[in-house]
């Protein structure tokens, strides 16, 4: 079955079961048919996986022609087995797609310090088909995906271009970059100098603006291919295609956080500069008591200021100058009477809430996107590896 996602032209690709842990897929590669410029960003983490060290300098001429992902196993703290691994995994996808194996990026997700169950890689790679097949964009969503209970992806055209992306993700989300995985492919003629300023600036205010429980995964890679084959586009116009792309896969995300049942978005405005504004919302977004006030639908907005009083080198916050809201509802310093308080938990009953906070300092802004603390996420976590 081909993909309902739009597939840019020239982007070819296979998807399967390797037989990691069950009998869903686990494996796709896509790959352009002609060269195509890159932009990638890694994770920081100082356990970084060999296929993040490996694609890092895969990456760093500017130049891929696509990525190769194995789910369900994050071949990390694997040792020099482990690099031998992620090699071998490069090098036989290349020699399946007939590119240069330096031009494929690789990337494993999964569940870190076993590695791979390789005799079985290597007999699926090795029966890979001679010409890969259009890609499926669908499937290849589906088949990175480990404690996401949905696929993720979204689309947008540019002039005569299309841009398409596809990501996994739910837990172990706080980035010092990007997050989880997450590939554009689009048939945009960029050059790669200004391809790269967009990307970066893009994942800067989407996949650096998303958090799920503070933990910073050691797999973390984002990149977009571009191949040409559309032709030149408007780089503002594709930069806006780029973040609505992003946004979409973000919200996505924060929406499917591990045991997550509500989307939060917090809104701060009224920094001191936007640097500001992200410290701020990220320490309301990851605040456990705020993720429970919200599961509870409590609008609890003691737990907002305690969460905006945790950045203590902020000096310049005064407690006079800030506002609180739950949606469109103010809630401090407004006299939160129990007619406010009911209107405000109205809001946060909702499958998304917004939380507003203004520092009343300047006009800087920033939006980050999370998710409730539940059961459920425990739940995940305690019997992840069984």
């Amino acid at each position: 079955m081909s993909s309902q996602t739009p597939v840019p032209a020239g982007f070819r690709g296979v998807a399967g079961n390797i037989g990691i842990k069950d009998p869903n897929d686990d494996f796709f590669a896509v790959v352009s048919e002609v060269p195509a410029r890159v932009s990638a960003v890694f994770t920081r983490s100082r356990f970084a996986g060999p296929s993040v060290l490996l694609s890092r300098r895969s990456a760093a001429d500017g130049s891929a022609r696509g990525v190769a992902v194995i789910a369900r196993n994050a071949n990390v703290a694997t040792g020099r087995v482990g690099d031998s691994h992620a090699h071998e995994l490069q090098e036989r996808v290349a020699r399946a797609a007939g590119v240069p194996p330096e031009e494929v990026l690789v990337a494993s997700t999964g569940v870190i310090g076993r590695p791979y169950p390789i005799e079985k890689v290597r007999a699926y790679l090795d029966a890979l088909p001679e010409e890969f097949p259009p890609a499926d964009l669908d499937r290849s969503a589906a088949a990175m995906m480990t404690t996401d209970t949905r696929p993720k992806t979204a689309s947008a055209t540019v002039g005569g271009a299309t841009l398409t992306g596809i990501a996994k993700g739910v837990g172990m989300i706080e980035p010092n970059m990007a997050t989880m995985l997450a590939w554009f492919f689009t048939d945009a003629e960029l050059e790669q100098p200004v391809l790269d300023e967009v990307f970066r600036r893009v994942v800067d205010r989407t996949f650096n603006a998303l958090s799920i429980d503070t933990d910073t995964s050691t797999s973390d890679s984002a990149a977009v291919f571009a191949n040409g084959l559309a032709g030149p586009v408007d780089v503002a116009e594709f930069e806006a295609a780029l973040h609505e792309v992003a946004l979409k896969l973000v919200r996505m995300i924060a929406s499917d956080g591990e045991g997550a049942s509500k989307l939060i978005e917090v809104r701060v405005t009224g920094a001191r500069d936007d640097a500001q504004a992200k410290r701020v919302a990220k320490a309301v977004v990851n605040s456990p008591l705020v993720k429970t006030a919200v599961h509870g639908a409590d609008p609890n907005w003691g737990r907002v200021t305690m969460a905006v009083g945790k950045c203590e080198e902020e000096t310049d916050i005064l407690p006079d100058n800030v506002r609180i809201s739950f949606g469109d509802v103010e809630t401090y310093p407004a006299e939160a009477t129990d007619e406010v308080l009911e209107r405000a938990a109205q809001h946060m009953k909702g499958d998304e809430v917004v939380i507003g906070v203004g520092l009343g300092i300047a006009d800087g802004a920033f939006t980050v996107y999370g998710c409730d603390l539940t059961e459920g996420y425990i739940r995940i976590n305690a019997d992840y590896t069984t």
